[in-house]
Protein backbone atom coordinates (compact mmCIF):
# COMPACT_ATOMS: atom_id res chain seq x y z
CA UNK A 1 0.00 0.00 0.00
CA UNK A 2 1.37 3.42 -0.99
CA UNK A 3 1.08 6.09 1.69
CA UNK A 4 1.76 9.79 1.40
CA UNK A 5 2.59 11.38 4.74
CA UNK A 6 2.95 15.13 4.45
CA UNK A 7 2.66 18.28 6.46
CA UNK A 8 1.56 21.54 4.84
CA UNK A 9 2.10 25.15 5.88
CA UNK A 10 1.34 28.70 4.86
CA UNK A 11 4.28 30.97 4.15
CA UNK A 12 4.83 34.41 5.71
CA UNK A 13 7.77 35.75 3.70
CA UNK A 14 10.16 35.09 0.82
CA UNK A 15 12.96 33.59 2.98
CA UNK A 16 12.55 30.25 1.18
CA UNK A 17 13.76 31.53 -2.20
CA UNK A 18 17.50 31.14 -1.59
CA UNK A 19 17.01 27.39 -0.86
CA UNK A 20 15.51 26.62 -4.30
CA UNK A 21 17.51 24.11 -6.34
CA UNK A 22 14.87 23.26 -9.00
CA UNK A 23 11.47 24.49 -10.23
CA UNK A 24 8.71 23.33 -12.56
CA UNK A 25 5.21 24.30 -13.65
CA UNK A 26 2.27 22.06 -12.75
CA UNK A 27 -1.20 21.94 -14.20
CA UNK A 28 -3.66 19.48 -12.71
CA UNK A 29 -7.33 18.70 -12.61
CA UNK A 30 -9.72 16.24 -11.07
CA UNK A 31 -11.82 13.64 -12.87
CA UNK A 32 -13.78 12.49 -9.83
CA UNK A 33 -13.80 12.67 -6.10
CA UNK A 34 -14.98 14.17 -2.88
CA UNK A 35 -13.25 15.28 0.29
CA UNK A 36 -14.30 12.08 2.04
CA UNK A 37 -13.82 9.54 -0.77
CA UNK A 38 -11.26 8.70 -3.45
CA UNK A 39 -9.99 11.53 -5.64
CA UNK A 40 -8.82 10.92 -9.22
CA UNK A 41 -6.28 13.49 -10.39
CA UNK A 42 -4.46 14.12 -13.67
CA UNK A 43 -1.27 16.17 -13.45
CA UNK A 44 1.12 17.53 -16.05
CA UNK A 45 4.65 18.35 -14.93
CA UNK A 46 7.72 18.55 -17.18
CA UNK A 47 6.00 17.13 -20.28
CA UNK A 48 4.77 14.07 -18.36
CA UNK A 49 1.23 13.23 -17.39
CA UNK A 50 0.35 11.20 -14.32
CA UNK A 51 -2.90 9.79 -13.05
CA UNK A 52 -3.22 9.64 -9.26
CA UNK A 53 -5.75 7.97 -7.01
CA UNK A 54 -5.84 9.51 -3.53
CA UNK A 55 -7.86 8.92 -0.37
CA UNK A 56 -7.56 10.87 2.85
CA UNK A 57 -6.81 8.73 5.92
CA UNK A 58 -6.05 11.28 8.65
CA UNK A 59 -4.65 14.78 9.17
CA UNK A 60 -1.29 14.12 7.45
CA UNK A 61 -1.71 10.74 5.74
CA UNK A 62 -3.31 9.72 2.43
CA UNK A 63 -3.40 6.63 0.28
CA UNK A 64 -1.74 7.64 -2.99
CA UNK A 65 -1.26 5.58 -6.14
CA UNK A 66 0.31 7.33 -9.14
CA UNK A 67 0.76 6.13 -12.72
CA UNK A 68 2.34 7.74 -15.75
CA UNK A 69 0.00 7.93 -18.74
CA UNK A 70 0.82 8.54 -22.42
CA UNK A 71 1.38 12.20 -23.33
CA UNK A 72 -1.36 12.35 -25.98
CA UNK A 73 -3.94 10.80 -23.68
CA UNK A 74 -2.98 13.10 -20.82
CA UNK A 75 -3.26 16.13 -23.11
CA UNK A 76 -6.80 15.15 -24.16
CA UNK A 77 -7.91 14.44 -20.59
CA UNK A 78 -6.55 17.64 -19.04
CA UNK A 79 -7.85 19.81 -21.89
CA UNK A 80 -11.36 18.59 -21.05
CA UNK A 81 -11.20 19.40 -17.34
CA UNK A 82 -12.95 22.65 -16.44
CA UNK A 83 -11.54 23.54 -13.02
CA UNK A 84 -7.77 23.18 -12.96
CA UNK A 85 -5.03 24.12 -10.56
CA UNK A 86 -1.93 25.85 -11.91
CA UNK A 87 1.16 26.42 -9.83
CA UNK A 88 4.87 26.97 -9.97
CA UNK A 89 6.54 24.31 -7.84
CA UNK A 90 9.91 24.96 -6.22
CA UNK A 91 12.08 22.20 -4.76
CA UNK A 92 14.23 23.01 -1.73
CA UNK A 93 16.64 21.30 0.66
CA UNK A 94 16.57 22.72 4.18
CA UNK A 95 18.41 21.02 7.06
CA UNK A 96 18.82 17.89 4.90
CA UNK A 97 15.05 17.64 4.37
CA UNK A 98 13.25 18.07 1.06
CA UNK A 99 10.60 20.77 0.96
CA UNK A 100 8.24 21.88 -1.80
CA UNK A 101 6.86 25.38 -2.21
CA UNK A 102 3.79 25.69 -4.43
CA UNK A 103 3.12 29.22 -5.69
CA UNK A 104 -0.37 29.16 -7.14
CA UNK A 105 -1.27 31.18 -10.20
CA UNK A 106 -4.55 31.97 -11.92
CA UNK A 107 -7.60 31.64 -9.63
CA UNK A 108 -5.56 30.67 -6.54
CA UNK A 109 -3.01 33.50 -6.73
CA UNK A 110 -1.32 34.68 -4.46
CA UNK A 111 -1.59 31.56 -2.28
CA UNK A 112 1.74 29.91 -1.41
CA UNK A 113 1.95 26.58 0.42
CA UNK A 114 5.00 24.74 1.76
CA UNK A 115 4.95 20.93 1.99
CA UNK A 116 7.25 18.33 3.41
CA UNK A 117 6.78 14.60 2.82
CA UNK A 118 7.75 12.37 5.72
CA UNK A 119 8.85 8.75 6.06
CA UNK A 120 6.51 8.32 9.03
CA UNK A 121 4.19 10.44 11.16
CA UNK A 122 6.73 10.66 14.00
CA UNK A 123 9.58 12.10 11.88
CA UNK A 124 11.04 15.31 13.31
CA UNK A 125 10.55 18.43 11.20
CA UNK A 126 12.55 21.56 11.87
CA UNK A 127 10.18 24.34 10.88
CA UNK A 128 11.94 27.02 8.79
CA UNK A 129 11.58 30.70 9.72
CA UNK A 130 9.50 31.53 6.61
CA UNK A 131 6.60 29.32 7.78
CA UNK A 132 3.47 31.07 9.06
CA UNK A 133 1.06 28.36 10.25
CA UNK A 134 0.34 24.70 9.73
CA UNK A 135 -2.62 23.81 7.51
CA UNK A 136 -2.18 20.01 7.43
CA UNK A 137 -5.57 18.34 7.21
CA UNK A 138 -7.52 21.54 6.54
CA UNK A 139 -9.73 20.56 3.61
CA UNK A 140 -10.18 24.11 2.28
CA UNK A 141 -6.44 24.14 1.42
CA UNK A 142 -6.39 20.79 -0.38
CA UNK A 143 -5.69 21.07 -4.09
CA UNK A 144 -8.96 19.27 -4.78
CA UNK A 145 -10.96 21.86 -2.81
CA UNK A 146 -8.96 24.74 -4.34
CA UNK A 147 -9.94 23.46 -7.80
CA UNK A 148 -13.64 23.70 -6.82
CA UNK A 149 -13.45 26.77 -4.54
CA UNK A 150 -10.45 28.84 -5.68
CA UNK A 151 -8.75 31.27 -3.34
CA UNK A 152 -10.09 34.23 -5.37
CA UNK A 153 -13.65 33.25 -4.32
CA UNK A 154 -12.87 33.22 -0.59
CA UNK A 155 -14.37 36.01 1.50
CA UNK A 156 -12.10 38.87 2.48
CA UNK A 157 -12.24 37.98 6.20
CA UNK A 158 -11.28 34.34 5.41
CA UNK A 159 -8.18 35.59 3.60
CA UNK A 160 -7.31 38.16 6.27
CA UNK A 161 -7.47 35.51 9.04
CA UNK A 162 -4.88 33.27 7.35
CA UNK A 163 -1.85 34.83 9.00
CA UNK A 164 -3.35 35.89 12.33
CA UNK A 165 -3.41 32.41 13.93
Amino acid sequence: MQLEIERRFLIKDEGWKHYVHDSSFIEQGYLAGSSTDWIVRVRKERSKYKLALKKHINRITNHEFEYEIPYGEGEIIISNIKNKIKKKRHYLIINKQEWIIDCFVDKNFPLKIAEIELKNDKEFVQIPSFISREISGLKSFSNYELSKYPFETWKKDEKNNLFTH
